[in-house]
């Protein structure tokens, strides 16, 4: 199976090219210009590299969120557009989940993952995994909250176990982690886009791949558009 994966939930963002479940391409975006510049271009020549035409891929994979409400819109139309030319299938995953792969990799046994992302205004898009060897189980859903009420929330579930921190916003609030839980490990965020592509194509092989007009961004924290339209009225 050939999957095309893309990654807009930060600025930098990523591409990669998944085939039979191996990440044999993937590449880091250039933050100094804005996704809507960069794509469909970055996508493309990343498969041209790699001799895979457009028509050859099988499967798109997206990032859905959290992230950048407009990193998300274009990424999304971006992979919609690629899926409807070419009457291929997609699956939209969670960034959040994508981190949690990614710290899956080289976890010992039964070690917790809190994937943490900046969300700015002093908060953090966070989910709880526990990950035990190929079995990743979320313990706490995505939310976006201070990160020290996520420290206090969640510490029956940081103790007891090895801890890793994995993400933009685990090393943006590091001492406070540090602090919190001294064992824990914070580790920066790689791509996430050659994790996207792998998990999407395991859900795609149980059947979870959806139409191109069926994705929904997971924003977690509702747009200021929506809630200024809400106040006035």
């Amino acid at each position: 199976m050939i999957v095309l994966a893309l990654d807009t939930t930060t600025r930098a963002g990523s591409v990669a090219l998944v085939i039979d479940d191996r990440v044999v391409d993937e590449r880091q975006g250039d933050d100094a210009r804005s996704h809507a510049e960069r794509l469909p271009a970055e996508l493309l020549a990343l498969a041209s590299a790699n001799d895979v035409g457009i028509g050859d891929v099988d499967l798109f994979a997206v990032a859905s969120g959290p992230g950048s409400f407009t990193g998300l819109r274009i990424g999304i139309a971006t992979i919609q557009g690629l899926a409807l030319v070419t009457h291929r299938p997609i699956v939209a995953i969670s960034a959040l989940d994508a981190l949690a792969d990614v710290a899956a990799i080289d976890a010992e046994p039964e070690t917790t993952v809190a994937a943490w992302m900046d969300a700015h205004r002093r908060d953090v898009f966070a989910a709880l995994y526990s990950v035990d060897g190929a079995r990743t189980q979320m313990l706490e859903p995505p939310t976006v909250e201070p990160p020290a009420a996520l420290l206090a929330r969640w510490q029956e579930h940081l103790s007891g176990h090895a801890v890793v921190f994995l993400g933009d916003g685990a090393v943006l609030y590091r001492e406070m982690i540090s602090t919190a839980v001294p064992s824990a490990r914070v580790a920066a965020p790689p791509p996430l886009a050659g994790a996207i592509g792998r998990l999407a194509a395991a859900r795609a092989r149980t059947g979870e791949t959806i139409d191109p007009s069926a994705i929904r961004p997971l924003y977690v924290r509702r747009p200021d558009a929506e809630l200024a339209r809400e106040k006035r009225r």
